[in-house]
């Protein structure tokens, strides 16, 4: 798409309704349907303004499921546009832009009583894979240890259902994404980080096919993800792709075991992984696997293994 000029970029912001959605997604990512109940909008129309902002390169539209996400383009994009919005805003317009605002927190209200009904639908399973391994917390320390202290830089988490790993590890990533199919999951993920007041972008995506360009993250994880894999080792490739050079996979899951339940209860594909299978396909993607740790403590054992990518000189010389 070229570039749009100057005036119709401005004649795209100027108008009211529009720059009340541009000041409600400064706060929050919103779908069209939760923007047109904070507009007392129809859908419609909230709508054709949503692709004018669109045309104009101030926001991106996201597909989860049935329902349309919104979100500010590149902050370095849309920076200065707020930095005019801030210093022109008259009085009347700021308490507008007040009011919308406080609206917002009955979405977050509906967001909250729906990931409670998920959790407590969905709480007994969690906790009976729970009881198979060392707790959770020992699982999350080895994790932070295994990601060492230097910052993330821009981290990528695939799978990342509820946001936890987000939740962590967000704070030392100069931006945060956070990758699942499920929108259900995405909309949890959201309710827990906006209450966290974690910023982060959370998009609907396969890990076989990563809405993200090449070399366009510093740190992967993939939590507890690989064993609902058909494909782990295509998921591994596709997650070193969006890897730059020096970067780091890691990869959260459980040894291999013979818990066949999992596979007929839980939907597990794969019952763990060896590390000599892992190493096979963290080198196949380009990736140095240089350490492995095993938790043991419980009927399985979770498993961290992390590697970095090499350089393309570095993959031609091996």
């Amino acid at each position: 798409m070229a570039p749009l000029p100057l005036a119709d970029r401005f004649q795209a912001l100027a108008d009211p309704t529009r720059l009340r959605i541009l000041a409600l997604l400064r706060r929050m990512e919103l779908s069209v349907g939760e923007l047109a109940q904070v507009l007392g909008q129809s859908q419609p129309r909230v709508s054709r303004h949503l692709k004018i902002l669109s045309d104009a390169g101030v926001l991106e539209r996201r597909k989860e499921g049935s329902w349309v996400f919104l979100t500010l383009a590149d902050g370095d994009r849309v920076a200065p546009m707020f930095a005019l919005i801030d210093d022109w805003a008259d009085a009347a317009t700021q308490s507008l832009f007040a009011t919308d605002a406080a609206r917002t927190e009955t979405i977050r209200g509906e967001r909250a009583e729906a990931a409670n009904r998920y959790f407590t639908n969905h709480a007994e399973v969690w906790d009976q894979i729970r009881s198979l391994h060392v707790a959770e917390c020992d699982v999350e320390s080895a994790i932070g240890r295994t990601l060492g202290k230097r910052p993330l830089g821009r981290l990528v988490d695939i799978g990342t259902g509820t946001g936890r790993m987000i939740e962590l590890f967000a704070p030392r990533a100069s931006q945060a994404i956070g990758i699942d199919r499920s929108s259900e999951m995405l909309r949890l993920a959201r309710v827990k980080l906006e209450a966290a007041g974690i910023q982060s972008s959370l998009r609907q995506g396969d890990m076989y096919a990563l809405p993200l360009a090449d070399e366009s993250a510093d740190s992967v994880i993939i939590h507890q993800v690989l064993h609902y894999a058909h494909s782990p080792a295509v998921a591994i490739a596709e997650a070193a792709r969006v890897l730059a050079p020096g970067g780091t996979l890691l990869v959260v899951d459980f040894a291999a075991h013979e818990r066949e339940e999992l596979r007929e209860r839980d939907a597990h594909i794969r019952l763990g992984f060896d590390d000599e299978v892992m190493a096979g396909w963290f080198a196949a993607a380009g990736l140095e696997m240089d350490q492995i740790q095993h938790l043991r403590g419980g009927e399985l054992t979770v498993t961290l293994w992390r590697g970095v990518k090499q350089a393309e000189r570095q993959r031609r010389a091996a």
